[in-house]
């Protein structure tokens, strides 16, 4: 499959494909990238930040991502509230700079000086020198689209069963819940969210899994048994056979 030139947001988060999240969208570079995607109808890509790899002097994106398609999106007043559901994982393979630095940079500070305003982003266009390839202000990506593969086998799916009940069972004791009052939920988030697809551990993790860390080393396995084994680390890390 080609590469594809994807708009990314860069910030510390992870996004799992199937996953729902809610996000508001205020600086300037990514009003202009969605501006961009609403227009497109086109996804963005989602991936966490690296503080050691700059681009431009904004933090860069890990290497691994997930595409987030808008399902809503509302304005008001110079913010915009979206709802993204995860789609395709990809791997980033050329990182495209954004075509200005941040605002604390000297260059740009100095044309907004004005401590906690952020500048239109037609102020900022004007910026950018004539001779520069592009006039993105937010940071692009060469990606290369990635599939976990296999099916899950009965015995992973009823080993992902057995792992959210757990969870969801702890959780209820931990808030002195009658665990008899939750059985119907687990019992319906399970048969909604498990089944022989791989995108269920996804379903597992968004649910189970918090820190963020944790959850980019999932979205970064290459395989179905790599990313069982992975998850299964986190939850239950005695387990040595998923």
């Amino acid at each position: 499959m080609e590469n594809e030139v994807l708009p990314l947001f860069v910030l510390p988060m992870v996004l799992f494909p199937g996953e729902i999240q809610e996000l508001r969208v205020f600086e300037p570079r990514y009003r202009q990238m969605l501006d961009t995607c609403i227009l497109d109808e086109r996804p963005f890509g989602l991936v966490m930040n690296d503080p050691f790899e700059p681009s431009n002097g904004w933090d860069g994106p890990r290497r691994h991502g997930c595409e987030a398609i808008i399902v809503n999106h509302e304005t008001r007043g110079s913010n915009h509230f979206i709802t993204v559901m995860g789609g395709r994982r990809f791997f980033v393979e050329r990182v495209i700079e954004p075509a200005l630095p941040p605002f604390h940079d000297p260059e740009i500070a100095q044309h907004f000086p004005l401590e906690g305003v952020l500048p239109d982003i037609q102020q900022l266009l004007d910026h950018i020198p004539d001779d520069h390839p592009h006039q993105r202000l937010y940071i692009s990506a060469e990606v290369k689209y990635l599939d976990l593969g296999e099916s899950l086998t009965q015995k992973q799916q009823d080993t992902l069963r057995s792992v959210l009940a757990e969870v969801i069972y702890q959780a209820a004791e931990n808030m002195a819940m009658d665990t008899s009052m939750v059985e119907d939920w687990v019992h319906a988030l399970c048969s909604d969210r498990i089944n022989e697809h791989p995108h269920s551990l996804y379903s597992v993790a968004a649910i189970c899994l918090e820190e963020l860390e944790q959850r980019q080393q999932l979205l970064a396995c290459g395989s179905r048994d790599e990313a069982m084994a992975e998850l299964l680390q986190h939850l239950r890390p005695s387990a040595n056979d998923a």
